[in-house]
């Protein structure tokens, strides 16, 4: 992929540096996606708590800043995600957690120039009443959006696959969530994440999402399928979707959050495809 560093695709392209490259220092990430010729990154909660030491803190940002890389899209903690959590915004008793990521996500805002947070919803809880737990999730999204906004921040909403607890499956639902934050007089400052991969991967309809929100999405990611390999290595129409998207305003990044853990995790990108997911 070395030989793509000056297309105009490296500009638009932003790449997820928790998934790709997870094998590496963050710093020797940041080397290899720059030297690729990307511009921006993006990471999952990239510490190992929601209440990371200063030292941590400071030693990411200080990463991202020495990279030359923007670090245009951030996850706020989302548990042990290993272990198969998915996100604490609808959990009770993780409220403090959520609220302690989300003032060191509005320190990196401040510092970095970030604008865009994945806040990923949680699973259900068999002790929780499903209503409950979204009654909760919209109370912490409205309690958490206005830190956000004297830095431009968006929360956002998506989507998983592969999560069978996970309750967001599809582009409405998370457009639901979305509206429900933002009535009666909510914050306007979170949006929908349209993750293309898991959506595709949940059987949802890519097109009808992609014209429903499209336009006012948040932000966008994408890997292929079968496989969540890179772009042109499944059967997804992925440069259709991305073309489409951009057709209708779509104006941000478009994120690669593909799993490949080969030692040049870029070099399978179709070269045909390129160009094109710009």
């Amino acid at each position: 992929m070395h030989d793509k560093a000056d297309t105009p695709a490296s500009r638009t392209l932003a790449v997820n540096c928790s998934i790709l490259l997870k094998q590496l220092p963050i710093a020797e990430r940041l080397r290899v996606v720059r030297d690729a010729g990307f511009d921006a990154v993006e990471f999952w909660w990239p510490f190992s708590s929601a209440r990371p030491n200063r030292a941590d803190v400071d030693g990411f940002a200080t990463e991202i800043e020495r990279s030359g890389l923007r670090l245009v899209g951030l996850n706020l903690y989302a548990a042990n995600m290993a272990a198969g959590d998915r996100g604490v915004l609808s959990l009770p008793g993780r409220e403090e957690d959520l609220m302690a990521s989300a003032r060191i996500a509005v320190e990196l805002a401040a510092r970095l120039g970030t604008r865009r947070f994945n806040v990923l919803y949680g699973n259900r809880l068999d002790e929780v009443a499903p209503d409950d737990q979204d009654a909760l999730a919209e109370a912490n999204l409205r309690r958490i959006a206005p830190l956000f906004e004297s830095h431009e921040g968006v929360l956002m909403i998506e989507a998983v696959s592969g999560a069978p607890a996970y309750p967001v499956k599809t582009a409405a639902d998370a457009a639901g969530i979305v509206a429900r934050a933002r009535a009666r007089g909510g914050p306007d400052n979170i949006g929908v994440l349209l993750d293309l991969y898991h959506l595709a991967a949940n059987g949802d309809d890519v097109d009808a999402a992609i014209e429903a929100h499209g336009p006012d999405a948040a932000h966008v990611q994408i890997a292929d399928a079968p496989g969540r390999g890179a772009p042109g290595t499944g059967d997804l129409p992925l440069v259709g979707w991305v073309r489409r998207l951009r057709e209708l305003g779509y104006g941000g990044h478009v994120a690669l959050e593909y799993a490949d853990s080969s030692a040049d995790p870029f070099d399978r990108l179709d070269t045909a495809s390129w160009k094109e997911l710009a």
